[in-house]
């Protein structure tokens, strides 16, 4: 018996040591080590639709290179971000397609009138569904009766260059003065942003829609149809840093690396054209 109770001793002190061995040490950071370590800080950008891949990507790579840094995008048409900011909605960035809309921001005290800058330039594309079920040849069968045109609302910047390029291939006798006329009464749906005309003609709720080149890159199942230059229009981007920015230095840097040569590159990668 006195030896079965040695042998349990010496078991459980053997076990007891195990456990202690197997139970691993926390070391907190050291005060100088947490010093070092960068602050969590969230950059928010107010950005066009059709930017929606390209700014995803160069969202990831400013992160990268800037560690404790989040960046959150929110991705609507320019009118409608236009309306968020001038109603209060917190955001450090915005990056238009239009002019236009920047314009009213600094007119309405919410960007610097000397902080917007040009940071590239887009044109626009018809596109068709994959199966082109109302075979569509060319742009003067966009004024055929019964086709089912989609474009963004008069009011988005993709919508309101829409209808400049129709009114001027209503210039053109190549398709006649009532060119405009015939293809706007084709238009069954005015969408609030550019993504929502593409994601229409991919669900095949539409024979045509007018969008940006990049989003026609940014969904390579659809066919296309360029649009001449003489009859295209140049949209210009501005981008800037809000004068209510909680991360001044931050939305300068983002800026800045937007209009890098690895920002430019990633823009024309997405179907846009660098401005450098």
């Amino acid at each position: 018996m006195k030896r079965i109770l040695a042998l349990t001793l010496l078991l459980a002190v053997f076990l007891i040591a195990c456990g202690t061995a197997a139970t691993p040490t926390v070391v907190p950071p050291s005060p100088a080590a947490q010093a070092f370590a960068p602050a969590a800080r969230t950059l928010t950008v107010f950005a066009a639709a059709s930017l929606t891949q390209a700014f995803g990507e160069i969202g990831k790579a400013f992160e990268a290179a800037n560690p404790g840094v989040t960046v959150t995008f929110d991705f609507a048409g320019s009118q409608t971000l236009q309306t968020q900011i001038q109603q209060g909605a917190p955001a450090d960035i915005f990056a238009s397609a239009s002019g236009t809309n920047m314009d009213t921001l600094v007119s309405g005290g919410f960007v610097d009138k000397a902080a917007p800058q040009i940071f590239l330039t887009n044109k626009l594309v018809v596109i068709l569904p994959e199966n082109n079920p109302a075979n569509i040849q060319s742009l003067l069968d966009l004024s055929k009766p019964g086709l089912k045109v989609v474009l963004g609302d008069a009011t988005v910047p993709a919508g309101k260059y829409a209808r400049q390029i129709l009114d001027n291939m209503s210039k053109d006798p190549t398709y006649g003065t009532d060119f405009s006329t015939k293809v706007l009464a084709n238009v069954v749906s005015n969408e609030t942003d550019v993504k929502q005309v593409v994601a229409k003609v991919q669900l095949g709720e539409a024979d045509a829609g007018i969008v940006y080149v990049s989003d026609a890159i940014a969904a390579p199942t659809l066919k296309t149809i360029e649009i001449p230059t003489a009859l295209n229009v140049v949209a210009k981007y501005p981008i800037a840093p809000l004068l209510k920015s909680a991360n001044p230095d931050l939305a300068g840097q983002f800026i800045t690396y937007v209009l890098s040569a690895d920002g430019q590159a990633t823009l024309k990668k997405w179907g846009f054209t660098p401005i450098k």
